[in-house]
């Protein structure tokens, strides 16, 4: 059975003088000029694949940029944080204090992430964010060294609600997951369909990680709204995208949703995705030069086609490769390192993109429509959309 600590390019005599803490001083000089980098993503469980998407991200942003950050050579850490929030603390804390990280990355879900941002808030170790769009690590609770690299939970679907009005969506149904990530994304579509002019009829939820939809499917069946919209991720939306469709929905109520509904799921979910509108900050079909090297680059390293995970984490190493290389690997100088950080434009495959003052992406949200097995671009539901940030206090 493997261990959920796999340190994978450190020797084997560091690895056996440091778990005794008989670290000769050779050793120590020989290390000194490394930099150690974490990850705490999903390895198992519902988000697995959404893990190992971003990893594989991270790892060829920064090989792009020379394979170093500011010049010093990386030792990688990882924890399988398997997406459960009871033990987000003890699992960074195993970074940050056990294995001495420099940078933690991760990670998928919101619960989860909370752990994290207690623990690198208390610790002053950088944190960058490449999924997980809990509102707290960039509004109330944000920090000086917490970085997104991502979007938050209401920002593709603060974009969702006028395409939907402009569609001719009155009436609509919001269903989801309730935690942290559910919730908030429903605060984005509220609040921008409601501003359009439009009525939410009902909210509906079930615990995460539940998949047992029918009964909340025959409640939106005899509500008989214009359209649904929701939030789902991973396996649970490829389910209710099928559960949907079976429960002879799909003709009559058009589905939309946060991008994250059909994105990297359309060939598992087959047929039942055909016509579900999203709205997100990338597709897979964005028609750029940019976009186009990406996807052949990361298709050709690692026989895998890339989803917006695989982008967030690129993403995340550029901006870490980019910021290290702006102090010259001085990642002892803070101040330098996040001035670095929050002022990078990271050309990106899903387009460019700059660092709010609260550390959260500014950033273009697409229209798409899931069409033959792709996300097809039909428009830009939002340009250059910004969380609003509320409550950050940067200190």
């Amino acid at each position: 059975m493997t261990t959920r600590r796999l340190v994978l390019t450190r020797s084997a005599a560091v690895m056996g003088a440091a778990s005794t803490g008989l670290l000769l001083p050779e050793i120590v000089r020989a290390q000194s000029g490394r930099i150690r980098v974490g990850f705490m993503l999903p390895y198992t469980g519902t988000y697995a694949t959404l893990g190992v998407a971003i990893e594989n991200g991270v790892r060829m942003g920064i090989d792009e940029k020379g394979g170093k950050l500011g010049g010093r050579d990386i030792d990688w850490f990882k924890i399988d944080d398997e997406s459960e929030p009871s033990k987000g603390v003890e699992n960074a804390q195993r970074l940050v204090q056990r294995d001495k990280v420099d940078v933690l990355i991760g990670t998928v879900h919101s619960g989860v992430q909370m752990g994290i941002h207690r623990v690198v808030r208390e610790a002053g170790v950088l944190s960058l964010i490449p999924n997980a769009g809990v509102h707290e690590a960039t509004r109330a609770l944000c920090a000086p060294n917490v970085f997104r690299t991502s979007f938050t939970n209401s920002q593709p679907t603060l974009a969702l609600g006028k395409p939907m009005f402009d569609k001719g969506v009155r009436r609509a149904v919001w269903i989801t997951h309730k935690y942290a990530a559910g919730d908030q994304a429903f605060e984005g579509f509220r609040d921008s369909f409601t501003k359009a002019g439009g009525t939410v009829v009902k909210e509906l939820g079930l615990p995460f990680p539940q998949v047992e939809f029918q009964a909340l499917l025959t409640e939106i069946a005899s509500l008989k709204p214009d359209a649904v919209a929701c939030f789902f991720a991973g396996a649970a939306a490829v389910k209710f995208i099928r559960d949907y469709a079976a429960a002879g929905l799909k003709d009559k109520i058009p589905l939309w949703g946060s991008g994250f509904l059909t994105e990297g799921l359309l060939d598992a979910a087959g047929p039942a995705a055909e016509g579900i509108m999203t709205t997100l900050h990338y597709s897979d079909s964005l028609d750029t030069p940019r976009n186009k090297q990406f996807r052949t680059a990361f298709a050709t390293k690692f026989k895998l086609q890339p989803d917006v995970y695989a982008v967030q984490g690129y993403d995340t190493g550029l901006l870490l490769a980019q910021g290290m290389a702006a102090v010259k690997g001085d990642s002892g100088n803070k101040q330098a390192l996040y001035k670095a950080l929050e002022t990078q434009t990271i050309d990106s495959p899903r387009g460019k993109w700059s660092m709010s003052k609260a550390h959260n992406p500014i950033q273009d949200i697409y229209l798409r429509i899931a069409e033959k097995g792709e996300n097809k671009v039909i428009g830009i539901a939002a340009k250059a959309l910004a969380d609003s940030g509320a409550g950050c206090k940067m200190g």
